[in-house]
């Protein structure tokens, strides 16, 4: 199948393209920018734009920097931006190591950090990263700026709390503190396919007991979030396998599994439970 007829701009500036979105917004407008996600829906006729707004162009929007303690991520930053650590530090180690769980390596040139977000499938790992590490989303449109908490950002499959004629201009994760450690663990069929759960975790070890603790679960529910529960029982406690399986046990407890006619809830329940004890564990290495 061919995609459904459409109109498409180019726009060279923030302003012009948010003034394009402004007006096309209402009819059916959609912004264009790695196009890893919305081009096969609209080949498939899934989705049918009749305003394509390519932001390709758009100078400064490739933008990719530290800034006041924060990684600031333009909203055409591909994927492939993080190979390499992209900050010093835990983080940009965190980043290179998920990034090599997104689809395939053609996909990882083209697709963009940014648009992962906007498009929040449960299965993305960027998501996962978002919620799990309280990024900032800064969305933009001829109104002016905001910022949405990741907590607020996500609100169900493939749904955000982006207004029509917003668009996710930058994306700012916190640096990690220098001692930081993570474990990030997936599980998909095969390499490159979407995940059907995976878990984040990062944690401080100071006079030998863990603190500043998050856990964040993705592909399990139909948005990734972070579960406190689970952070509060690490808080305090000594880096051991006893206490990674009761945090994972209460993390497994906590979710509310999607179900489909491939995986029941229990079995991502049960996942769910693996992979935030191997995160812990990785991250305790």
């Amino acid at each position: 199948m061919k995609p459904a007829p459409f109109e498409y701009y180019a726009p060279k500036t923030v302003e012009a393209a948010l003034a394009v979105l402004a007006e096309v917004a209402p009819r059916e407008g959609r912004v264009l920018a790695g196009g890893q996600s919305l081009v096969p829906a609209m080949a498939l006729r899934l989705a049918l734009p009749a305003h394509l707004v390519d932001i390709n162009g758009v100078k400064g929007l490739d933008r990719l920097a530290v800034e006041a303690g924060e990684l600031a991520i333009g909203a055409c930053v591909r994927h492939a931006a993080f190979h390499r650590p992209a900050a010093e530090g835990p983080l940009g180690a965190l980043l290179s190591h998920v990034v090599r769980h997104i689809a395939h390596y053609p996909i990882r040139i083209r697709g963009t950090f940014c648009g992962s977000l906007a498009h929040a499938d449960p299965a993305s790992e960027w998501c996962l990263v978002a919620a799990t590490l309280d990024a900032k989303m800064m969305a933009q449109s001829v109104r002016g700026t905001r910022a949405v908490a990741a907590a607020d950002f996500f609100k169900g499959p493939m749904t955000t709390a982006l207004a029509a004629d917003e668009l996710l201009a930058v994306v700012r994760l916190p640096l990690l503190p220098r001692d930081a450690r993570f474990g990030f663990c997936e599980f998909s069929r095969r390499a490159g396919d979407f995940a059907i759960a995976m878990a984040l975790a990062t944690f401080r070890i100071r006079n030998g007991v863990m603190t500043g603790a998050r856990i964040g679960v993705g592909g399990v529910e139909g948005s990734p979030r972070r579960i406190d529960a689970g952070e509060s029982m690490l808080e305090g406690q000594r880096p051991s396998g006893e206490v990674f399986r009761a945090v994972a046990d209460r993390v497994a407890g906590s979710v509310a599994p999607l179900e489909d006619a491939n995986y029941s809830a229990r079995y991502r329940r049960d996942l769910a439970r693996t992979l935030t004890r191997r995160a812990l564990e990785m991250a305790a290495a």
